[in-house]
C-alpha cells in the first residue's frame, strides 16, 4: 500500500488535510473536501474518494448516494505535505456538485469583490 498517510501533516488543520479533486483527463478542478487520516486510508484502500464531514464529523465516500463516484487515479501532495491533490476518473452522470453541476467551482466573484481583496492585500503589504 501507499505510504502517503505517513507522509502527509494533519497537525497543521487540526487533523485534516483539504484534498482538492482533479478530472485526470482535462485538468478541471471538481471539488475541494477535507481529509483526515482515516479518510485518506479508506480512499487509498478502496480506490475511491472519502472525505470527512466537518459538520456530520463523519467518513463519506463521494457518491455514495448520487452514483458519481470518483475513482483516484493519482494522488500527489504538495511541496509543504499539507494539501493533496487527487487525479480521478468520474463515474456515474458526471455530476460531482451537489448542485447537479460537474464542478463545484461555477460561482463567479464579482469585479468588485476581486478589487477589495487585492485592495485589503496591498494595503497589508504596506
Amino acid at each position: 500500500m501507499i505510504r502517503m498517510n505517513a507522509e502527509l501533516d494533519f497537525d497543521k488543520m487540526s487533523g485534516l488535510v483539504p484534498a482538492v479533486i482533479q478530472d485526470s483527463s482535462g485538468g478541471e478542478v471538481l471539488m475541494v473536501g477535507f481529509m483526515n487520516r482515516d479518510a485518506l486510508t479508506r480512499t487509498l484502500q478502496e480506490g475511491y474518494v472519502t472525505f470527512y464531514s466537518r459538520t456530520r464529523n463523519r467518513l463519506w465516500t463521494k457518491g455514495e448516494s448520487s452514483g458519481n463516484r470518483l475513482r483516484v487515479v493519482s494522488a500527489l501532495t504538495d511541496c509543504d505535505r499539507d494539501t493533496l491533490l487527487l487525479r480521478v476518473e468520474v463515474e456515474g452522470e458526471g455530476l460531482v456538485c451537489h448542485r447537479g453541476t460537474r464542478s463545484c467551482f461555477t460561482e463567479p466573484m464579482s469585479n468588485r469583490a476581486v478589487e477589495t481583496v487585492a485592495t485589503s492585500a496591498k494595503e497589508e503589504t504596506r
